[in-house]
């Protein structure tokens, strides 16, 4: 039996968040584990040692004298490292540890000042295949995910995105009543409506199939009890709004902020200094929002009611019951890591 760690660390829950996931600070605390980027720099000898630790516990062969701290650093850098079904290694710019560190220079480039047409197409392309390609790598291999339905749900984002950014700077810069600067101003916002369509667009062509057959539905113990149309489209909208709004941070308040310091007499007197403030602060805004932005919302969304027999296959009559479904992952993804690259990438994309 593990020995007691730190206050902070309770009794060791193999598979099992290490905070309380009911409240938004444990959220924010379990996400801040997920995205560490420290557990790139894990070598190969540490990860065999957290995975033969974690099978010592599994198969109860653990030494004497290991804390609960190792062996949720252990699940720590296990889970950061290897995809939870194949258990092969995620490629570095894929993982949730690497989401912020890879991420940040696409987001720098979407939220350049003067974009021209083809730079415009080039980072909404390059932000859309990098969300691509986390969701792929962080996929359901459990239940696959048709690869054709991940190249729909790419090209739709891709195409949605590219044709927003690209018709809103076009009516911005064909808009006489606009002075330069106020143009100027307007265009470093067009990434957000356009990363916010490719978003929905995403989830509707990801997700269009359980409009007719149903999501899954749990009672309180974890249990299926059923799948439910009426809970697919609650979880689908709300999946939709979810990113809508999550993008904001990341999208809306570098414009704000780096229109704030372009007036003051640093960048004026230094206007080389702009590309490297306007870099931290993105950097900034990204990695402040992505952890509190994925933390705002459950993982699962609660509903009470009368299930009835045409809302729920697999049940008869009417219990009064209450059903517990996922909103706020899609339905590919399902470990804590995966549910977090969902989650994540409806800041970017998805």
């Amino acid at each position: 039996m593990a020995a007691s760690g730190k206050a902070d660390y309770p009794p060791f829950a193999l598979g099992k968040p290490r905070f309380d996931q009911s409240t938004f600070y444990g959220r924010f605390r379990h996400f801040l584990d997920i995205i560490d980027p420290r557990t790139l720099f894990v070598a190969e000898s540490q990860l065999k040692a957290a995975v033969q630790l974690l099978e010592d516990y599994k198969h109860g062969t653990l030494p004497r004298g290991i804390s609960n701290q190792q062996l949720w650093e252990a699940q720590k850098v296990q889970q950061a490292i290897l995809h939870p079904d194949t258990n092969e290694k995620i490629l570095m710019p894929f993982r949730m540890s690497g989401y912020i560190p890879f991420g940040t220079p696409i987001v720098v480039g979407l939220l350049l000042p003067q974009q021209t047409l083809g730079t415009t197409v080039f980072w909404q392309w390059l932000n859309q295949s990098h969300n691509a390609c986390v969701n792929y790598a962080n996929r359901n291999a459990t239940k696959p995910t048709p690869v054709s339905k991940f190249i729909l749900g790419y090209l739709g984002a891709v195409t949605s995105a590219v044709s927003i950014a690209v018709g809103l700077n076009l009516f911005i810069k064909r808009a006489n009543r606009f002075n330069p600067a106020t143009r100027s101003l307007i265009q470093r916002f067009v990434p957000f409506p356009a990363v916010a369509a490719a978003n929905v667009c995403n989830v509707v062509l990801m997700r269009h199939s359980e409009l007719e057959e149903g999501i899954s539905v749990l009672d309180m113990d974890g249990n299926v009890i059923g799948t439910s149309r009426i809970a697919a489209r609650q979880a689908l909208l709300e999946t939709a709004m979810t990113r809508i709004v999550l993008p904001i941070p990341i999208l809306v308040l570098p414009p704000i902020i780096m229109s704030l310091l372009e007036k003051t007499w640093i960048l004026k007197g230094h206007p080389r200094l702009t590309l490297p403030m306007h870099s931290l602060v993105c950097l900034a805004a990204f990695g402040f929002a992505l952890p509190v932005a994925i933390s705002l919302f459950p993982q699962m969304s609660e509903g009470s009611g009368e299930v009835s027999s045409s809302m729920m296959e697999g049940k008869k009559g009417k219990e009064r019951t209450r059903d517990v479904w996922d909103a706020g992952k899609d339905s590919h993804c399902h470990s804590q890591v995966e549910k977090t690259a969902c989650q994540a990438n409806a800041l970017l994309e998805r």
